[in-house]
């Protein structure tokens, strides 16, 4: 309740010619001004290189313009600083061609050697969102190479192997490895070096619709409009993002008014809020999956036919019906349902004599004791109870150990585990290899290897002809043949190859916001505030 007053002070603060708040009857936030409530726990800096989380991307897709974007809703590519861009016949490079009518909020006009400024600086300090590019084999030591602004509107990438360069354009939608910074402004600050670091983690240089004003960590974030913004004047002046990491004291400042939208609520108050008159509820796709993974590392689990048998021991419809409501939608495919090549589901159900069978033939008739590894998340403990009680009736006795994240993905990471019901996948992208990447490929299963970013190498699962097809569509430069290797591995796996690891749920983000507020776009991964209107 304290942080639910401060925010009401700090809004009214904000309310410039406004009456402010009266009663909770009366309360309403200001036509141009939005307040945003959630959970900036994860947010350390304003530095696009630095970031971490989806909160950090959610702040910074507002304030850095990128070369293209995602529709929020169809998923697919879309111009935005770049007014086009040609793919060179051997897949090797991308020549952008900027919009001439773009400027930072600085008033300096964006140019492409503000875009080669921006992923050479990504690259040179080496901070968390290099990530994105140094797994598509980018080094820093030639960023010179690949960064190359042809002239003032003309930017030409070069792939450093063979890649997918859609994929490519995709990562640079996000904020942080795809944020273009203003490179005068930014080097105008530049301490010892550091290449803007220290000014930039409190400040911003960006061309997008707003600009931070200021921000305090773990209290809120204040964005004022950018009138110079190349897409027009947003209707909101002002955003405030408050930190609100309790649920309940969201829906409380949603009911009085005092918040125009909550985007970290719980279940209970998600549901107690569609009742509401005055409110929405909307949730969208997101990343990743819910998932029941297995360690073959452990000999029971390392025999297909347990595998398979698993995956009839699992009650999607129950699970996604009574537990995953705001939380996820019932997936049982590895490649999230928006990206391309996405095949329906296979069709799996609960199907105990099947699994006895199964069971029997890989020499365990009478099932056998292990173990799942769950956080202790309501949704992650629900679905793992869930899983214990289906496990049981093919007698397979399964304790559940609860913890910390550090704890279960930890143990996960280091392979001492059984069963684990987990979350990932990746997804941010929709791009088949963004999921199959993170969930199946395995490059080189020995301990020593140590790649713990591969949840394929996590489990111990190592399939030389997955791993071919995984390399083989990401650099076919043909759409048609692309879509079907990748419909090669679904099949695949569905019927011949038995996975570590069996999703039950794909992920959504879940958000509640005022009726008279248009435009919310949900999803903090290509979520921008521009559109956003008020009655």
């Amino acid at each position: 309740m304290k942080k639910l007053l401060a925010t009401v002070a700090l809004s009214a603060f904000l309310m410039t010619g406004a009456a402010g708040f009266q009663s909770a009857a009366d309360a309403a936030t200001p036509k141009d001004q939005l307040i945003v409530a959630f959970n900036m726990n994860n947010v350390l800096t304003m530095d696009p290189a630095a970031i971490t989380g989806g909160e950090a991307v959610q702040i910074l897709n507002n304030v850095y313009d990128s070369l293209a974007q995602l529709n929020p809703e169809t998923r697919a590519l879309e111009p935005r600083l770049a007014e086009s861009w040609d793919i060179a016949p051997d897949n090797m490079s991308v020549t952008f061609h900027l919009r001439k009518d773009a400027k930072f909020a600085s008033g300096n006009p964006v140019t492409a050697e503000d875009v080669a400024f921006s992923l050479k600086r990504l690259l040179t300090l080496n901070l968390a969102q290099a990530s994105y590019l140094k797994s598509r084999g980018f080094k820093s030591e030639d960023i010179d190479k690949y960064f190359v602004a042809k002239d003032a509107n003309t930017f030409v990438l070069t792939l450093p192997k063979e890649d997918d360069p859609k994929l490519i354009i995709m990562v640079l939608t996000q904020a942080g490895p795809g944020s273009i910074l203003d490179s005068k402004l930014v080097m105008s600050h530049e301490k010892d070096g550091d290449m803007g670091r220290d000014w930039l983690a409190n400040n911003s240089a960006g061309s997008g619709a707003f600009a931070i004003n200021k921000w305090r960590a773990n209290e809120y974030v204040i964005l004022n409009r950018n009138d110079g913004f190349w897409g027009g004047k947003s209707e909101m002046k002002r955003v405030l993002m408050r930190h609100l990491p309790e649920s309940q004291t969201q829906r409380l400042g949603l009911e009085q008014g005092d918040i125009d939208v909550g985007f970290s609520l719980a279940a209970p108050d998600l549901k107690a809020l569609e009742v509401k008159e005055g409110l929405k509820i909307e949730t969208v796709p997101s990343a990743g999956f819910y998932y029941l993974a297995v360690s073959m590392k452990d000999e029971r689990f390392a025999n297909p036919k347990v595998r398979e048998a698993l995956r009839y021991l699992i009650d999607y419809d129950g699970i996604n019906e009574t537990i995953m409501p705001y939380f996820g939608v019932k997936r049982q495919r590895p490649i999230n349902s928006g990206a391309f090549s996405a095949m329906e589901d296979p069709g799996f159900a609960i199907d105990l004599p099947k699994a006895q069978q199964l069971l029997a033939e890989a020499g365990y008739p009478d099932g056998f004791k292990t173990s799942i590894r769950v956080i202790s998340t309501q949704q992650f403990l629900d679905a793992a109870t869930a899983i214990q009680g289906t496990l049981a009736l093919a007698g397979i006795e399964a304790e559940i150990i609860t913890g910390g994240g550090s704890q279960i993905y930890g143990a996960m990471r280091n392979r001492e585990f059984e069963l684990l019901v987990g979350r990932g996948g990746g997804g941010q992208f929709p791009h088949p290899d963004s999921n199959l990447r993170a969930l199946i490929y395995n490059p080189n299963n020995a301990d020593e290897a140590k790649l713990t970013n591969y949840q394929g190498w996590r489990t111990s699962f190592f399939n030389e002809e997955l791993n071919g097809i995984i390399e083989k569509a990401l650099v076919e430069p043909d759409k048609d043949k692309q879509i079907e290797l990748y419909k090669s591995v679904q099949t695949k796996m569905e019927k011949d190859i038995i996975p570590s690891i069996q999703p039950f749920s794909e992920r959504v983000v879940t958000a509640a916001y005022q009726a008279n507020v248009h435009h919310v776009i949900v999803n903090p991964w290509v979520c921008r505030f521009e559109g956003v209107t008020k009655d």
